[in-house]
């Protein structure tokens, strides 16, 4: 319910959670498709998914559920293994592009936060340090949820690749059945419980901002939220 909460406190506060998600999630899908340019499939690009147009990428309901209740999802952006020169190890880049593309993103945020602070031109009255630490911080949490090995996240992709350079082909379909029904029960485990079911992905997203940024990044917003 956190846009809701931010809704309350302040709409343009608001707007600017919604604007860094709806950002983050477009670089993310756009360096997929990109990639897989590079690589040699233009399966995405056919498809209108080379585009910054966050409308080329995000799926309504998978975009409204990550606004309203902290979960959702983009549109997926497909390849065609066959026209890879080498399926397993481009695929493997194709899916690490996507938080590639977020770690870049804020580190070009964190990046302009210390400039703007160090130079004495932040303006605290505005709501620019807490759109560029939202920014940080969605995007290392894209970064850090996409990474879990399990299908259909993007780390999954490099997990499948060592299942079958070992030949473990039994464990790699099972994953592929069972993989995305884990994810949604952990999900719903974690939006109907006070578990914190996805800690091992805040912690380390709200460390790596406060260590590329200099500051505490939930302090400052908290000082928005009035905390």
């Amino acid at each position: 319910m956190f846009l809701l909460e931010l809704l309350q406190v302040s709409p343009l506060l608001a707007l600017a959670w919604a604007v860094a998600l709806i950002l983050s999630l477009t670089v993310h899908e756009f360096a997929h498709a990109l990639v897989g340019k590079w690589k040699g499939d233009d399966t995405a690009e056919r498809m209108g998914r080379l585009s910054l147009n966050p409308f080329a990428h995000l799926d309504p309901l998978g975009t409204l559920m990550l606004l309203t209740i902290g979960f959702g999802w983009a549109k997926p952006v497909p390849f065609d293994p066959r026209k890879l020169k080498n399926p397993l190890k481009d695929g493997v880049l194709i899916a690490l592009a996507g938080p590639a593309a977020n770690l870049f993103l804020a580190v070009i945020a964190a990046a302009l936060y210390k400039s703007l602070a160090e130079s004495g031109a932040m303006n605290f009255s505005s709501v620019l340090p807490a759109f560029l630490i939202f920014l940080m911080l969605v995007n290392m949490l894209l970064l850090f949820f996409n990474l879990i090995p399990v299908p259909p996240l993007d780390g999954s992709k490099v997990l499948d690749a060592i299942l079958y350079q070992v030949g473990a082909e039994k464990l790699r379909s099972s994953l592929e059945i069972w993989g995305p029904r884990i994810m949604l029960g952990l999900v719903i485990l974690s939006l109907v419980t006070p578990i914190n079911i996805f800690f091992f992905v805040q912690i380390p997203a709200s460390f790596a901002c406060d260590a590329m940024s200099g500051i505490s990044c939930f302090g400052v917003l908290s000082s928005y939220l009035g905390g």
